[in-house]
């Protein structure tokens, strides 16, 4: 289908065409970028090639979670030795998920510089530089296809004394016609330890000189070759033994995992991805609105039998669409199996009322399929959330098995829970109190569940945000607020599940748990913990149930005497232990994360605790799983990074450019010839691997 162009003329002045976060004349954004929610921009043209090519960028995009840009090409000038034009500008925030963009010429086709980021489908011609990565903790690359640059992707920022870059993944990729593929700052003595990690899995740098270069052009890397796993940073493999060799600085080859069949493409043995469907080869007439049965979606009329009828009346050839507004829900909606759902600027769906009141009888808001159900679901474009408290809700039990690889998907589909207009749970009687009563107030207790994946069931989501509100948006104060909500997502899925671009954040007792789960495969999870805790703990006011729901056991967790993080701000040991799981895997199988950025940043609202990196002792717990691969993993203020049997990872010991950072942990068997990772000479200390 043919896009609209955004042409910009001679004479445009402006920082970019389309400027997510506009600068005063004092240098202050309009918005805090950390909080510049729910953005979205796709199917566009933008021009810059009537510009003079010393200046223009296509987007800046300073942008936080909940944002996406899909399905756009960055027309530049090329070649020059006085070309300034960027694709797409990004210089702060906390995202993120972009997807199928293409630029062609201009200096830098994308400079990013993001807390965390999942990028996917990005294609470079004839820029100069085709991603400068300015700086990041965490940076997922994926089908990325760089071509006729000078420079493939630049992480060398802040250079051999101060790296800028906490890590990047780059996978199932090619880089061609580009003689330095990836240039980097990392060697045997560069600062920070943990900075400049990077990950290299399945990327062909074809008629490249080198795959990997110093900053100041030096091969580290031979090009014009398939390069299956190649790992700068730290590096654990956990053999059957449980003791880990411990690499502190490697920069070499690591033999590949193998894929599980059902994760990739079969095509091309890549990780199975899926862009979110638009629908615009439909007609019109294919969609059909809820308003048509008589759903009102104006935040007071309980709209559930009607959107029930409107689920029951589609057929699979059209498409169920929701005209923007707040629709209430007050029982259980029955998603059929095999279906097309998309919203209006993200219409919201509210659970409320007596029926998600009951904590012991936990029930779906959104049942999509029954138990061992096959079919192909499509949703996209949706908020989800509750009104008042329910502790009884779950918001999304996904129970049905795809009947083709990828047909069953979630695409920017975001939970917020609390915080916004409407939702009784805002900072006018839920407002941050950090000498308030250890029970919390139920009127402030939200949703048992936000996302159970079920064991029978397959799903692919991409651009999804678990949000219980830790701040106000719609109240004039913007005031801090605690929310009290049992759960994140609980994966128990034999597969196969893929999460691209995915966070959940501040839930009581977890924001991931994968239990008793096999074949997943995640892009870039971004998790923070609650800023309440541990006033009141992680088992309160959900108590931890370890049936059925395999919550995890803290009264375990904290008796370990490796988990005593000792007194830290105004926290005791058992106060840091006490907080929620960011990731917890337990029994689970073939489980592939490719980066992580899981986040402590309070005790009890106070910040004192980031002084000693000690907000809480557990953040990653790893519980009798096998075929566990973690690579480019970022943790702050968790004493630990990893739990698991007989190991614990320390932060003191990788610290990056503002988190600490591993390279890969992982809990398969450790065969020394499998293993040959390129050791630095040990500079300050005496660094040996036993692999």
């Amino acid at each position: 289908q043919t896009v609209p162009t955004l042409k910009a003329t001679p004479d445009f002045e402006g920082m970019a065409v389309i400027d997510s976060d506009p600068y005063d004349s004092t240098g202050n954004s309009f918005y805090t970028n950390q909080n510049n929610f729910y953005r979205q921009v796709r199917n566009f043209v933008i021009d810059l090639t009537a510009m003079p090519a010393n200046k223009g960028a296509g987007i800046h995009w300073q942008v936080a979670q909940a944002t996406s840009l899909q399905n756009i090409h960055f027309k530049m000038v090329k070649g020059g030795t006085n070309n300034h034009q960027t694709g797409v500008f990004m210089d702060n925030g906390s995202g993120g998920f972009m997807t199928d963009l293409t630029f062609s010429g201009g200096l830098i086709g994308a400079f990013f510089g993001n807390q965390q980021f999942t990028t996917r489908n990005l294609t470079f011609d004839g820029c100069q530089t085709a991603i400068l990565m300015n700086w990041n903790w965490v940076w997922a690359l994926k089908s990325v296809q760089i071509l006729n640059c000078q420079i493939g992707i630049d992480i060398s920022g802040g250079g051999l004394t101060g790296q800028t870059v906490g890590s990047v993944t780059l996978q199932d990729s090619v880089i061609a016609n580009t003689p330095i593929g990836i240039s980097t700052a990392f060697n045997d003595s560069s600062i920070p330890v943990g900075g400049g990690t990077l990950v290299i899995d399945n990327v062909d740098f074809r008629n490249s000189t080198s795959a990997v270069a110093s900053a100041s052009g030096s091969p580290i890397l031979a090009g014009n070759s398939l390069i299956q796993h190649w790992i700068q940073g730290a590096i654990y493999l956990q053999a059957n033994t449980n003791a880990a060799a411990n690499v502190s600085r490697s920069q070499g080859f690591v033999a590949s995992p193998a894929r599980p069949a059902m994760l990739v493409n079969p095509a091309n043995g890549r990780f199975f991805e899926r862009s979110r469907p638009q629908y615009e080869t439909l007609a019109t007439s294919a969609f059909l609105s809820v308003r048509a049965f008589g759903a009102l979606g104006d935040g007071h009329t309980d709209d559930t039998a009607a959107i029930q009828k409107a689920l029951d009346s589609v057929s699979p050839s059209q498409v169920l669409y929701f005209d923007h507004g707040v629709y209430i829900v007050r029982d259980t909606l029955r998603v059929p199996a095999t279906i097309r759902i998309t919203g209006e600027t993200w219409p919201v769906l509210m659970a409320t009322g007596p029926r998600f009141s009951h904590v012991s009888k936990p029930i779906p808001m959104l049942q999509v399929g029954e138990r061992g159900s096959r079919g192909a679901v499509e949703i996209s474009d949706l908020i989800l959330s509750t009104r008042g408290p329910t502790p009884g809700a779950t918001l999304v039990e996904w129970n049905v098995h795809e009947v083709s690889q990828g047909a069953n998907g979630l695409w920017d589909v975001h939970w917020r829970i609390g915080g916004a207009a409407g939702t009784n749970l805002q900072s006018d009687h839920c407002v941050a109190n950090s000498t308030g009563p250890t029970i919390p107030d139920p009127a402030c207790q939200a949703a048992f569940l936000l996302l159970h994946i079920t064991p029978n069931a397959s799903c692919y989501i991409e651009n999804a945000w678990l949000w219980v509100a830790d701040h106000e948006l719609d109240r004039a104060d913007h005031a801090q607020i605690s929310i009290f909500n049992g759960r994140g997502a609980l994966i128990e899925s034999q597969g196969p599940v893929w999460l691209y671009g995915t966070a959940s954040e501040h839930s009581q007792l977890y924001q991931y748990s994968f239990s008793h789960a096999s074949n997943i495969f995640a892009s870039a999870l971004q998790c923070e913990t609650p800023y309440y805790q541990s006033h009141p703990p992680a088992t309160l006011p959900f108590a931890a149930q370890p049936a059925p729901y395999n919550d995890p056991d803290y009264a375990s967790l904290c008796s370990s005497a490796s988990n005593v993080a000792g007194s830290n701000g105004n926290s005791t040991a058992a106060a840091a232990c006490s907080k929620a799981l960011a990731l917890r895997i337990s029994h689970t199988e073939n489980f592939f994360l490719f980066g992580a950025g899981l986040y402590s940043f309070f005790e009890n609202y106070s910040k004192d605790c980031l002084a000693t990196e000690s907000c809480q002792s557990d953040i990653l717990q790893i519980e009798q799983g096998k075929g566990i691969h973690i690579y480019a993993l970022s943790t702050k203020g968790s004493t630990n990074m990893i739990t698991t049997q007989g190991t614990t990872v320390n932060q003191a010991d990788h610290r990056s450019n503002f988190c600490s950072t591993l390279a890969l942990f992982d809990t398969r068997d450790c065969v020394p010839s499998e293993y040959t990772p390129l050791l630095f000479a040990p500079a300050a200390s005496n660094v040996t691997a036993n692999i």
